[in-house]
């Protein structure tokens, strides 16, 4: 990976997770660096949507562990 760095600090949520209708678990609070052009398009599209830009970016970590599960075999 390039410039991205990640520090998480676990945060325990109930009910549903804020701005969505995800029902919570237990989630982690990360932070992550990302190019100032990808924040202003993330936060563009939930702008249109109305869509929770934490809600993108939780769904763009299950596809990603989906895809390299798929390259690996499953062999997890």
């Amino acid at each position: 990976m390039s410039d991205a760095m990640v520090s998480p600090q676990a945060v325990e949520v109930h009910g549903e997770l804020p701005g969505t209708s995800t029902p919570a678990k237990e989630v982690v609070s990360t932070h992550v660096l990302v190019e100032p052009e990808k924040v202003d398009q993330l936060r563009e599209l939930s702008r249109r949507t109305r869509v929770a830009q934490s809600e993108y970016l939780r769904e763009a970590v299950d596809d990603l562990l989906v895809k390299y599960e798929k390259l690996e075999g499953g062999s997890r």
